[in-house]
């Protein structure tokens, strides 16, 4: 599903040379992770229960976390498989 207001436009990070000309050519397109293939979404069970362990014992109503895992094409080509199987619950500072 296409949502331009919450595309984010991404650049390089500055160099002392390029190699290409970074003037833009054509029109701009949306570059979507589901615009040609079909996603999905793998959460281990391990995962999932720490993460909710965390949250039950954290006193505040609003916390920050990261769940971290894999991206891969599936072998047929068509759609892609995100694997979380890692959380972290970040520091406070």
């Amino acid at each position: 599903r296409f949502v331009p207001e919450r595309m984010v436009p991404f650049s390089f990070p500055l160099s002392k040379c390029a190699l290409w000309d970074p003037v833009p050519m054509g029109d701009v397109i949306g570059a979507h992770i589901t615009y040609y293939r079909n996603p999905r979404v793998s959460l281990m069970e391990k995962t999932l229960r720490l993460a909710y362990r965390h949250a039950k014992q954290n006193e505040k109503k609003l916390f920050s976390c990261f769940l971290l895992g894999t991206l891969a094409v599936d072998e047929d080509g068509e759609g892609i498989t995100l694997t979380i199987d890692r959380f972290d619950p970040g520091r406070e500072v």
